[in-house]
């Protein structure tokens, strides 16, 4: 496949694990190709109870929710069969299970709780998960958790390997009220915040007569 010279490198979105307590990468996962949307949503955590005197008060960061799709394709590895020997055999399958284990406590963590439980012991510690990065440019570096994930699989090999699929992602952004301050990922959210302000500072604010007004009303 040819590219014309000058064209720009494009960055991939995608997602990287990370130990939280010592911040090592576990694994990153890059998309194939780039959604072509990003949909956000916010959940505004302002008090909002009628009380007096309460109602430009936040209690915390808004919820944000990042929804994606990616599509994920084997055709063109296919074309060459001999540099692709995982997709001649499996299709896609090896990264729809990568994703897959973004919800997935690992096998090895359900065996040790099940010997610990074996063993009488009265409390086990719920299993914990890497801390999820989803990263979409260099200012966008966000701890998530999945709280939707579902995968069509649209085209199968002769072994019916899936070929091809698309697979949509629901993401809350964890923030400072889920992780706290000392954690890597609250840390991590509160560096996504800074570069938002910073951002915002950089838009030239509108002047009172663009709106029609000399002053505002006393």
């Amino acid at each position: 496949m040819t590219t014309f010279p000058n064209s720009p490198k494009v960055v991939k979105g995608g997602i990287v694990l990370i130990d939280a307590k010592s911040g090592a990468t576990l694994n990153m996962i890059s998309m194939q190709y780039n959604p072509e949307s990003l949909s956000r949503t916010y959940d505004p955590q302002g008090f909002g109870d009628g009380s007096q005197g309460e109602a430009l008060r936040f209690k915390g960061p808004a919820i944000e929710t990042l929804t994606i799709e990616v599509d994920i394709d084997a055709v063109d590895q296919l074309e060459f069969p001999d540099q692709n020997q995982n997709v001649v055999e499996h299709g896609i399958q090896p990264q729809l299970a990568v994703l897959e284990s973004l919800i997935n406590p690992t096998s090895q963590q359900l065996n040790n709780n099940n010997i610990l439980a074996m063993a009488g012991t009265l409390e086990i510690a719920p299993m914990e998960a890497p801390l999820a990065l989803f990263v979409w440019s260099k200012n966008r570096v966000v701890p998530v958790s999945i709280t939707t994930f579902s995968i069509t699989e649209e085209a199968f090999d002769t072994q019916l390997n899936p070929i091809r699929a698309k697979v949509n992602l629901t993401m809350k952004v964890l923030n400072i009220n889920d992780l706290g301050f000392k954690h890597k990922g609250g840390s991590l959210f509160m560096n996504y915040l800074q570069n938002k302000e910073q951002l915002a500072a950089k838009v030239s604010g509108a002047s009172l007569s663009s709106f029609g007004l000399g002053s505002l009303p006393s």
